[in-house]
């Protein structure tokens, strides 16, 4: 069993399985980098989202709105910085990862 975070893509998941001592490497890098810097998390979530969203992954789209709204980062905020992406990147990728963030957005209580 890996130390995975849940809502991860199976292929991540496997990989981790399979190549742990790639996934620490990796998680000792990014965590230094995060701690590292002047930017709070929720900021650095932000980022992330855009770095996914220029990417064109939508699975990392939707993962890094998750981790923004556990770190209370309000809907407005998020579509904010996907909307910037717009002039950076285009439209077609800008509404893919808009896409990707509605999708991952919890269902609405009732």
């Amino acid at each position: 069993m890996t130390d995975t975070k849940p809502n991860l893509p199976n292929v991540f998941t496997e990989f981790v399985e399979r190549h742990p001592e790639i996934e620490a490497a990796r998680a000792s890098i990014a965590k230094h980098v995060e701690s590292s810097g002047a930017l709070d998390r929720r900021t650095c979530e932000l980022i992330r989202l855009g770095i996914a969203l220029g990417a064109g992954f939508a699975t990392a789209t939707r993962s890094h709105a998750r981790r923004a709204r556990d770190l209370g980062v309000a809907e407005e905020e998020i579509e904010q910085a996907l909307f910037l992406g717009v002039n950076m990147i285009g439209l077609p990728k800008t509404i893919m990862a808009w896409q990707a963030v509605r999708d991952a957005k919890p269902p609405a209580s009732s």
